[in-house]
């Protein structure tokens, strides 16, 4: 993913989406800042919210509803597990525990 400002262009990371913003790791632009994230061939437009050494946070101006980044954002919410609890139903050991010991 290549962000663009005004005079620089940076490759960086996406680590958390919404439909509203990004966190974007391995990329620093100043707050307030305007840039443009390329993703998939798309160009999304988005403003610097904050912005810390190696990361930042975006803000888009309209919300994300079509494109290969909303696709990206879908994919990952369906590959997260409907029911994550069932990952301790699955790794509880037999006869330990205070259900175990009767």
């Amino acid at each position: 993913m290549i962000v663009n400002g005004v005079l620089n262009q940076i490759e960086g990371r996406i680590c958390d989406l919404s439909e509203g913003g990004a966190r974007i790791d391995g990329a620093s632009m100043p707050a307030r800042s305007r840039c443009e994230i390329h993703y998939g061939g798309q160009v999304v437009y988005a403003v610097v919210m904050w912005s810390e050494f190696d990361r930042m946070g975006v803000r888009f101006p309209y919300e994300l509803s079509h494109g290969p980044l909303f696709n990206a954002l879908e994919r990952a919410r369906s590959a997260a597990s409907a029911h994550p609890a069932q990952i301790f139903l699955s790794n509880r050991s037999a006869g330990f525990g205070r259900r175990g010991l009767s």
